[in-house]
């Protein structure tokens, strides 16, 4: 699969600061219909994520954003193939990963964006070998490589 993190990112994003509310938050998010925030510094650099899960844990829309917050934004580059946010994804059981070019946030991809994937075929799923053409070295089948034990 030669599908780039490019070609399916979101790249229509808005993001947050580490000082506004929750409150502010909400209403940007329900506004856009959209379940995860990155939340960057002066520079544009992403200090934090404020997901959908973190609003429900917090009811005091005064609380800034930085309270909330998970710090640890998983990044991938923009050039990466699509199997590397997928991993992320899977292995650190998170829905969603910023795109980032020069440590800048240009994009975001959610689990939904890589399940586009599975939903355009846009793959080719490889069809394991039958027991016929399993071969040993060499390209010998096991029984003609000469490695025979006669128990």
């Amino acid at each position: 699969m030669n599908v780039k993190v490019a070609d399916l990112m979101v790249t229509s994003l808005l993001t947050g600061s580490p000082h506004q509310t929750l409150g502010h938050a909400k209403k940007l998010m329900t506004k856009h219909q959209i379940h995860a925030l990155p939340i960057v510094n002066g520079d544009g650099e992403p200090v934090g994520i404020l997901t959908s899960s973190d609003l429900i844990k917090e009811k005091n829309d005064a609380t800034p954003i930085s309270g909330v917050m998970t710090r640890h934004v998983y990044t991938v580059p923009e050039y990466s193939d699509a199997h590397l946010p997928a991993r992320i994804m899977r292995n650190k059981q998170t829905h969603h990963v910023v795109v980032t070019k020069e440590k800048k946030i240009i994009g975001i991809l959610s689990s939904f964006d890589l399940l586009r994937l599975v939903e355009d075929h846009r793959f080719v799923m490889k069809t394991a070998p039958t027991e016929n053409k399993r071969r040993g070295p060499r390209g010998k089948k096991e029984s003609e490589s000469g490695d025979v034990n006669h128990g």
